[in-house]
């Protein structure tokens, strides 16, 4: 299946400052992912599709490059932005242009972005936005669709979309030499609601895994914050749905601590029960893990929009291997810390409560990341649990208890490497 894959490389690798998205090739096309992050070009005509409501542009790339959508007012405007998409060539003037497409526009974003601009008639919103790769030429096409949102729907989009992309913390995008050591300042915590928007998640007798983890993120960064030992960054804050490089570039853009990653799936036997912690590796414990993991990824990249049966994943490169070097160990001790929090507090655990999975949004080379799946909808008493605010606030105060003891643990090995 296709993957998506964001990184940031750090310290010694901070030189290189590469931005991947995982592409999907097949094993005789492996030598094409050194191209990956350089320039593409258009490999055949932009197309505006409209109908009587919505509005899909399609994309045909020579490669796939990371991109990224954002939604600019007055007059209204969705912007896709491109790592890097050469335009030279690209003649707008034979696209036709009807419904709510006003004009598009090319050119040069700066900082290695180019970006294309469409203009519209009247606000819209991003429904769908996903990237598909040919396995056998390793071409890439970008597919978005738009549709009418109200001037409140419109502002409370372009405003997530803009945090994901630059309001995380533009004076935090890469910490500096000057940032105190863990323990000596508040720890910068992003916290990442599972699916939103056009992706439900998993629903299960009215109650969905979406609207479900964002009441549940906000309880926890409330008492995060009250705390003052923590920054809380969530990647979406509203029922809204937002790409995998939007959320995983959150986390680099705020300087961010840790990653963690909430869900409460539902398997179809309904027998899987308990809070389970999940850390990233290309071999997954299971095979529940593994279809929880595969079902994320095609959901959380792609809004449901695209078929992903039969491709091929391929990760970014040895590089990827050498920036998680520091990284694993300090992910392995995120999921130990909440794993014995959660059990001291007496909260119901997955007989299993730590797995792996190749999780794409656990994917980041440099900051540890771990995936809580609070409980399972397909439970009856999980969802009784997860329904019941009384038990949601035990599970954030037992979190809270997990990532006290994981900051403390990181300062003392900060400590004594620095001896």
């Amino acid at each position: 299946m296709v993957r998506w894959v964001y990184t940031r490389f750090a310290g010694w690798l901070a030189v290189l400052s590469l931005v991947f998205l995982g592409m999907t090739v097949s094993p005789a096309q492996t030598q094409t992912t050194q191209d990956l992050g350089g320039l593409a070009r258009l490999s055949g005509a932009l197309s505006v599709e409209t109908s009587w409501r919505s509005l899909t542009i399609t994309l045909p790339l020579t490669q796939p490059v990371p991109w990224r959508t954002r939604l600019l007012a007055d007059p209204p405007r969705a912007v896709v932005d491109f790592h890097t998409v050469d335009w030279t060539g690209v003649d707008l003037d034979a696209v036709a242009l009807a419904g709510a497409a006003r004009a598009l526009r090319v050119g040069q974003a700066g900082s290695g972005w180019s970006r294309l601009v469409i203009e519209l008639s009247r606000p819209m919103g991003f429904t769908e936005a996903g990237m598909t790769t040919d396995p056998d030429t390793g071409a890439a096409v970008v597919t978005v669709r738009l549709d009418p949102v109200s001037d409140a729907a419109f502002a409370a989009q372009a405003a997530a979309l803009t945090a994901t992309t630059d309001a995380a913390g533009s004076a935090a995008e890469m910490p500096g030499p000057q940032r105190a050591a863990l323990g000596q300042r508040p720890t910068v915590v992003v916290l990442d609601p599972g699916h939103g928007g056009v992706d439900p998640g998993a629903t299960h007798r009215g109650v969905t895994e979406a609207e479900l983890m964002l009441t549940f993120a906000r309880e926890a960064a409330t008492a995060l914050r009250r705390t003052g030992r923590f920054d809380v960054v969530m990647t979406r804050d509203s029922n809204l749905f937002v790409p995998l490089e939007a959320r995983i570039t959150v986390a680099h853009m705020a300087g961010a601590d840790l990653f963690l990653s909430l869900h409460a799936d539902a398997l179809e036997d309904g027998q899987a029960r308990g809070a389970t912690l999940y850390t990233l590796s290309d071999e997954a414990s299971d095979e529940a893990s593994a279809m929880l993991a595969e079902r994320h990824d095609r959901d959380d990249l792609l809004g449901g929009g695209v078929d992903l049966t039969g491709a091929d994943d391929v990760l970014a490169s040895v590089l990827m291997s050498l920036a998680r070097t520091e990284t694993t160990p300090a992910t392995e001790r995120l999921a130990r810390a909440l794993v014995t929090s959660i059990q001291g507090a007496r909260l119901p655990m997955h007989r299993h409560p730590w797995q792996h999975a190749a999780f794409s949004v656990l994917k980041s080379a440099t900051v540890p990341s771990a995936l809580l799946e609070v409980g399972f909808l397909s439970n009856d008493r999980d969802r009784a649990r997860l329904t019941n605010p009384e038990w949601r606030a035990q599970m954030v105060q037992a979190l809270i208890t997990g990532l006290d003891a994981w900051v403390a643990e990181e300062a003392t090995q900060s400590a004594l490497r620095r001896r």
